[in-house]
Formats: C-alpha cells, structure tokens, sequence
C-alpha cells in the first residue's frame, strides 16, 4: 500500500511540474513540425526556380502560424520556435535535406525546368508541398 501511494504521489508531482521545466527533443526532431515546415521550404523553392508555379503564400503563411501554435502547445516557447527556425546549423540543415529530395527526383538548380516538372507532380498529387504550390 506505502509504495502505490509513493507512485500517486510522484505522479501528481511530476504532473504538476510545468512542461517548459520536462526536457522537451529538438524541434528538429518533432516530426509533426519538422516534416510541414520542411513542405513550405520545399515550395518556397520550387516557387523561386520556375517561372510557371507560385506558392500560395496565403496558405504557407497560415501553415507556418498552424506549426507555431502546435509547437507552443507541445511547450516550445515563441522564443525557441525563432531560435530554431532563424538557427544557421538549421538552415544549412534543412537546404542539405532539401538538395536529397531534390537530387533524388532528378531536379537540378542547372535546368529550371526540373524545378516547374518536380512541383506540377507535387500539385497533381496533392501531396504537403503540392497544397503549397499553384500553377500561374
């Protein structure tokens, strides 16, 4: 009886430590964050290297304040959301794994035209950087 009152009590205490005090992973390791946010880079730069897509920017902006309160409700500050999102390491990061996807699909930043092929698939599949793109 002592010890399952002892776990009540840990637990109770443990519930009532505030979530910005619990270690929380990297943002970039949130993959509900990570993933969205890697789809509005994606579009962003597809967006940027063909003339016949445009992103919806409306759209990526609505997407990107979604993910902000989604990392604040999992009790990542405002403050760390900028740090993560303004981060250099982070940014060289996420251009890294956007050349992978990039490579992969046989896009190349030589032929601007890979970029509009790659991204008329995207919106015809309706995939997450799909919904960010529209043809102009």
């Amino acid at each position: 009886m002592k010890r399952v009152v002892l776990s009540f009590v840990s637990a109770v205490a443990l519930a009532l430590v505030p979530s910005s005090l619990l270690a929380k992973p990297p943002l970039r390791s949130v993959a509900e964050i990570e993933e969205p946010l890697f789809a509005v880079a994606v579009a962003k730069e597809i967006a940027d290297h063909c003339d016949s897509l445009s992103a919806r920017f409306w759209k990526g902006v609505g997407e990107l304040r979604r993910l902000r309160a989604r990392a604040n409700d999992l009790g990542y500050s405002d403050t760390e959301i900028r740090a993560y999102i303004g981060s250099n390491t982070e940014k060289a990061r996420m251009r890294a794994k956007g050349e992978t996807l990039f490579a992969s699909r046989g896009v190349s930043y030589g032929k601007p035209e890979s970029f509009c092929a790659f991204g008329r698939t995207e919106i015809k599949n309706n995939s997450a950087i799909g919904v960010l793109l529209r043809a102009k």
